[in-house]
């Protein structure tokens, strides 16, 4: 008999013994041990063991425990159980490919049953269908024999416990009769299960999007039919014929948290046609064609052969500093520092011991003047010296008023904190101009040199895109840096940031708050910012809105607080590539002088990307408080796509060219809601590199 074949080969691999005499004796062998088998073994101490093959044993005992109780937690339809076992336990932990002696997985007991959340909460997990159904009759069979030796069991049973006297045996008897009671019901609900099932129906939206120039991308949902079986897989075929004769290709899908599939290697600018297919049980079920029904590999570029904007710029820029440098390292200035290390390798918990030397010239109050100050921050701590203070260093005493060119000179030189050495040497070579402009910018180098000797570290981190000012002209910029290691250093002081506020509430002046004071206060949105502008999006294509205005000296770009490193934008899909098609549409589209509708009723890729436009332009208005019916005015920037690093992609709407930048006092009839921010252009443009 084929299950008597599979016993035999669990027993001869003693996988599991016989499972619990009762309903009530598994839910009290997976309840009550779970409190065993949630102990960390791990934890023992080793030399209670008898060495390492007791504590291996222990090991296996454990998750031999968790292997029965997922058993019982899905033969008794506790999915909450399951789910605390797949959650705490890997599936190599649990065994969960590995059938039991009945020649069953936990799969196919979810799925018999038809317990559908058990049965995707396993497949999630990466649970498997038992290798033994190789087709439709051998399952059959295999429970067709499960109910008759249960049946035969319980009629045993059944016949002792009637002509044998009351006694211990005899009770022992009755709980083996009610156990195997309860399984003959299990089994006969999976057979019925089995019988009553048909193949799955189609997938549906199966919707299929060119991926890149030589790939396609084929998304689906799941059938909509639930009298059928679980879905345990399915299978995307793809031909150049549209009658996939002959295929070309096919891939099973047994994953299921992600129902998407990208077919590679494709050859661009040829039609390839996809369908897909689910499986259950019961077997495959009828095919899917997608929509549209076919794709052709392209990418936008190349429509006009457009070669992408940054091709080899980050090589030429490294070439061009390498020249640069090459021509000063001759020079007569530079000949004192060819003996000098070319880097201070301080370890930093040696160094960071200078922001508690009596000697340092870190500054406790301010006058009027430019500084810098670092802000080194971990979780809600914040690093201060040994008088309580964020680390402040002075870069002009005569200087009150920040010009903000010279400010954006300095947010550039955070780009390159490691040269901060060569670019004073630099300088000073043209420091005989007596340029006021050239000795601020060589103050500031001073003291960036300065604030990294004390603290011993090169990188000071990001700066923040606006000093903090206040009415007795003392202007700080600030760098803002987290330090993410778990690493202690010797007598480094972090000190909680509520606890630094109040302290500096307590010794502040009754009068105008300093900048020192302003900093504090705002310390929380300024590490805020920090986190977010690191922040990036995830992959996909999306409709970004340009706003700017103008001030006398800067431009300045809408943002959203969330992520002030990107423009305000909505997503539009998950795919970032804009076919060759989709961008000869968009350009038709933007030299006509009224749109032209899409027909709703087409099944191709430009009708499916107006539809997505249409969604997120609405989205979009709605997000920057602009009606609606404005939108009629806003155009598309259709000379290119923006791509960041090829997994995000934009397009942008505009607005009216008169209204692309508000002009100082010119009134702005639509203003943002809360949750957006402008900064200065060079500063998101800094940002965005980031």
């Amino acid at each position: 008999k084929m299950t008597q074949q599979m016993r035999d080969i669990q027993l001869a691999q003693a996988r599991k013994p016989p499972g619990p005499s009762s309903p009530n004796a598994a839910k009290r062998l997976y309840r009550n041990l779970s409190g065993k088998f949630r102990v960390n073994y791990t934890s023992f101490d080793e030399g209670s063991l008898a060495g390492r093959g007791e504590k291996e044993k222990l090991r296996k005992s454990y998750l031999f425990q968790s292997n029965a109780a997922l058993f019982e937690a899905v033969e008794l339809q506790d999915l909450d159980r399951v789910q605390e076992l797949l959650k705490q336990y890997s599936p190599e932990e649990l065994d969960l490919n590995t059938p039991n002696s009945e020649g069953l997985l936990p799969l196919d007991i979810a799925i018999m049953t038809n317990n559908a959340p058990i049965a995707r909460a396993l497949l999630q997990a990466g649970a498997k269908e038992s290798p033994h159904f190789v087709s439709l009759e051998s399952r059959s069979l295999h429970l067709s024999t499960l109910v008759r030796e249960a049946e035969q069991r319980v009629n045993e049973l059944t016949a002792q416990v009637v002509n044998e006297a009351p006694n211990a045996d005899c009770s022992e008897k009755e709980k083996q009769l009610k156990a195997w009671e309860w399984r003959y019901r299990l089994y006969k609900r999976m057979k019925a299960g089995f019988e009553h099932a048909r193949v799955p129906d189609a997938p549906t939206n199966v919707h299929l999007s060119v991926a890149s120039s030589s790939s396609v991308q084929v998304t689906f949902w799941e059938p909509l039919s639930v009298n059928s079986a679980v879905v345990t897989k399915y299978k995307v075929e793809w031909s150049c014929s549209p009658t996939f004769s002959p295929p070309l290709g096919e891939a099973v899908i047994d994953k299921l948290k992600n129902l998407h599939f990208t077919i590679r290697g494709l050859v661009s600018g040829t039609a390839y046609y996809v369908q897909v297919s689910a499986y259950n049980m019961k077997g495959w079920g009828p095919p899917q064609a997608s929509v549209p029904p076919f794709a052709i590999p392209s990418n936008w570029r190349e429509y006009d052969g457009r070669a992408p904007r940054r091709r080899g710029q980050a090589e030429a820029l490294d070439h061009l500093l390498g020249q640069v440098k090459t021509v000063h390292q001759h020079c007569v200035c530079h000949e004192p520092c060819k003996n000098q290390p070319q880097s201070r390798k301080h370890s930093v918990s040696k160094s960071l011991k200078h922001l508690f030397h009596p000697g340092s010239k870190f500054l406790k109050t301010l006058k009027r003047g430019l500084y810098l100050t670092a802000i080194f921050y971990k979780d809600d701590n914040i690093l201060v010296t040994h008088e309580d203070q964020i680390p402040v260093v002075e870069i002009d005493d005569t200087y009150s008023c920040l010009l903000m060119q010279d400010f954006l000179w300095f947010t550039k030189v955070s780009c390159m904190w490691d040269e901060i050495l060569w670019l004073r040497q630099c300088v000073t070579v043209s420091q005989s101009s007596c340029s006021c402009i050239l000795q601020t910018r060589f103050k500031m180098l001073l003291a960036i040199s300065q604030m990294q000797g004390l603290l011993g570290i090169q990188d000071l981190g990001q700066v923040f895109f606006e000093p903090v000012k206040d009415k007795q002209g003392n202007i700080l910029i600030v760098t803002l840096k987290e330090v993410k290691t778990n690493q202690t250093f010797e007598s480094v002081r972090w000190v909680p940031i509520c606890k630094l506020q109040t302290s500096r509430k307590s010794v502040s002046s009754p009068g105008e708050p300093t900048a020192l004071d302003t900093l504090l206060i705002s310390v929380q949105d300024k590490l805020a910012y920090h986190q977010r502008s690191s922040h990036a999006l995830s992959p996909g294509l999306y409709l970004g809105y340009l706003k700017l205005c103008s001030a006398v000296d800067q431009i300045r770009v809408l943002v959203p607080e969330q992520l002030p490193n990107i423009l305000c934008h909505v997503k539009i899909r998950t795919n970032p590539n804009i076919s060759r098609e989709e961008w000869e549409w968009l350009q038709k589209m933007a030299s006509v002088e009224e749109s032209v509708p899409a027909d709703p009723e087409a099944e191709t890729s430009q009708n499916h990307l107006f539809q997505e436009l249409q969604v997120a332009i609405k989205e979009l208005m709605t997000l920057v408080n602009i009606p609606l019916q404005e939108a009629k005015d806003f155009r598309l920037y259709s000379q290119e796509v923006l791509d960041f690093g090829g997994q995000v992609s934009f397009l942008l709407l505009l607005p009216p060219s008169d209204d692309v930048c508000t002009a100082p006092g010119q009134n702005n009839p639509y203003t943002p809601r809360s949750g957006f921010l402008t900064l200065p252009l060079q500063i998101f443009e800094l940002g965005e590199e980031r």
